[in-house]
C-alpha cells in the first residue's frame, strides 16, 4: 500500500484509539467506587465532560495549533491552551453545580447521609485542569507529528519534482531550432551589416552564457532576467518581417530582487511561436512591472485561427509544467492568468508574483 494511503489510515486510526482510552478510563474505570452505585448525574455530568473535551482538543487541533502555534506565536498558544483549560474546568464547575452532581455522589458513598455540599472539591477541579491540559497536549503532539510528516513527505515530493523539472527545464529553456536559426540569420547579416550582425552574435553569446551558467543556479536577479529577454526578443525580431509590431516595456528603474530562472520565457516564447503570421498583420506586447515588493507580468499577442494559442503545446515548458514550476516555488504568492478568449482577438497572460 503507498505510504500516502497509509498516512491517511494512520491519522483518523490516532485519533479513535485517543478518544477510546480516555473513554474507557473517564466512563467505565472507577476504582475509588467499586462497590458503590454512582448516580446517574454522575455519568451525566462524565459524559459532558468528555464532549467538552472532545471539543477541546479539536478547537485547539483545528484553530490554535494550525493559526498560532504553526506561525510561531508560542507565547500565545501557551496562553491560549492554559485559556481553554480554564473555561472547561469553569464550564465543568456550572455543571456540577446545576445537576447537584457533589451532593448527590456524596451521599452516595455514605448511606443515610444527607449531604450539603454544593460545590464539586478543589481537588477534582484542579485534576479536570491537568487532565484537560493533557489532553490538548496530546492532541498538539499528534498535530505536530503531522505536520512534520507532511513537511517530510512534500520535502522528499519536492526534491522528486525538482530533479524531474530541472530535467524538462533543461530540455526547455531555450528551443534550439532559436539558436540555429539566430546563427543563420547572423551568417545572412554579416554579408549587409558587419556591425548589427557583431551586435547581434555578442547578443546571442551572452544568452547563452546565462543559460549555460546563470540558470544552473536556483535564483538569479530580476535585472539578469529582464536582460535576458531583452536580448530573446531582439534576435526574434531578426527573422521577422515589418508587419509585425513588438513592444517590450520593463521597469524604468529596476529593484533588484531574487527570482527563479527563465521564470517569463515560456509565455514569451509561446507568443512568439503563436502570435506571428506571415500573412497577416501581427503584435506582440509583453510588460514587465515592479511595485515594492510584487512582480507582474503581462502577455498579449495576436491570435489567429489556423493556429492553437495554448501553452501546452509550445516549445516552452507548456502550462502545467509552468503552473507546476511556480507551485513548487511560489506557493500561495503567484497568480496566474491566461485567457484565450479576449474581445480584440487577443491570447493574454497575466502573471502576479508577491516576493516578499
Amino acid at each position: 500500500m503507498p505510504a500516502v494511503y497509509i498516512r491517511q489510515f494512520i491519522s483518523p486510526l490516532i485519533h479513535i484509539l485517543v478518544w477510546v482510552f480516555l473513554a474507557v478510563m473517564l466512563l467505565l474505570f472507577q476504582p475509588l467506587f467499586v462497590e458503590i452505585e454512582l448516580p446517574i448525574v454522575f455519568w451525566i455530568k462524565q459524559g459532558l465532560l468528555f464532549l467538552l473535551w472532545l471539543g477541546a482538543f479539536y478547537f485547539n487541533y483545528w484553530f490554535f495549533i494550525p493559526r498560532i502555534l504553526f506561525h510561531g506565536k508560542i507565547f500565545w498558544f501557551v496562553i491560549a491552551v492554559l485559556l481553554l483549560c480554564i473555561t472547561v474546568v469553569i464550564l465543568l464547575f456550572l455543571l456540577e453545580v446545576y445537576l447537584q452532581v457533589p451532593k448527590q455522589v456524596e451521599e452516595a458513598i455514605i448511606p443515610n447521609f444527607t449531604s450539603k455540599r454544593v460545590f464539586p472539591p478543589f481537588n477534582t477541579l484542579l485534576l479536570v485542569f491537568f487532565t484537560t491540559f493533557l489532553v490538548l497536549g496530546i492532541g498538539t503532539c499528534i498535530a505536530v507529528v503531522q505536520k512534520w510528516q507532511n513537511d517530510s513527505h512534500l520535502h522528499q515530493q519536492l526534491e522528486k519534482d525538482k530533479i524531474s523539472s530541472e530535467l524538462s527545464f533543461l530540455k526547455a529553456q531555450i528551443n534550439p531550432h532559436f539558436f540555429f536559426n539566430t546563427l543563420n540569420n547572423i551568417y545572412i547579416l554579416t554579408s549587409i551589416d558587419i556591425e548589427t550582425s557583431r551586435k547581434a552574435l555578442h547578443k546571442l553569446s551572452r544568452m547563452m552564457r546565462y543559460v549555460l551558467y546563470e540558470t544552473q543556479k536556483e535564483e538569479v536577479l530580476l535585472s539578469q532576467e529582464i536582460a535576458f529577454l531583452e536580448d530573446y526578443i531582439t534576435l526574434m525580431k531578426l527573422r521577422l518581417t515589418d508587419n509585425v509590431q513588438i513592444r517590450f516595456e520593463s521597469p524604468k528603474a529596476i529593484k533588484d530582487v531574487i527570482v527563479a530562472p527563465m521564470l517569463f520565457l515560456p509565455f514569451v516564447e509561446n507568443a512568439f511561436k503563436h502570435g506571428v503570421s506571415a500573412k497577416e498583420d501581427s503584435c506582440i506586447d509583453i510588460a514587465i512591472c515592479q511595485q515594492s515588493k510584487q512582480l507582474e507580468m503581462r502577455v498579449a499577442n495576436t491570435k489567429f485561427n489556423e493556429k492553437r494559442t495554448i501553452l501546452e503545446e509550445s516549445n516552452g515548458i507548456g502550462l502545467v509544467n509552468t503552473r507546476r514550476r511556480l507551485d513548487l516555488l511560489y506557493r500561495d504568492k503567484y497568480k496566474l492568468e491566461v485567457n484565450e478568449h479576449t474581445t480584440d482577438k487577443k491570447f493574454t497572460v497575466h502573471l502576479t508574483i508577491d516576493l516578499s
